[in-house]
């Protein structure tokens, strides 16, 4: 993946499995980019009122609470269009009609390198 500007890129992870949000965190931070984490979609949310230069969110789906992952990224396509959106469940597989319009899915346990690809199209690096 290009370099150039990620370290002007601010990703977004939400996922309540601590170990899996920080492995996240750690790939993202090692390929250069600035990262915030929640643990839940209400904690995002929260950041997401923070940051206004959050420029990705990279979310599991299912999640305790409500909003869950995917209440998540259509209150994020709603009031935030411009951010760029991607799901990953290793329990369900949504139908891409299910989601909110581009946005990926990624099926977990993922490929690093699948995850980095998949990032580095969406930010056009």
């Amino acid at each position: 993946m290009n370099s150039a500007h990620r370290e002007d890129i601010l990703i977004l992870i939400v996922d309540d499995e601590a170990l899996l949000r920080e492995l996240i965190a750690d790939i993202f931070m090692d390929e250069g980019f600035r990262v915030v984490q929640a643990d839940s979609a209400m904690g995002a949310l929260k950041l997401l009122e923070i940051h206004d230069d959050i420029r990705l969110v990279f979310s599991d789906i299912q999640m305790p609470g409500k909003p869950d992952g995917l209440g998540l990224i259509e209150i994020v396509r709603q009031r935030w269009p411009h951010i760029l959106l991607i799901v990953t469940s290793g329990r369900m597989r949504p139908k891409s009609e299910d989601l909110p319009r581009d946005t990926r899915f990624i099926q977990k346990p993922f490929d690093q390198s699948e995850m980095l690809r998949t990032v580095g199209d969406l930010l056009n690096l």
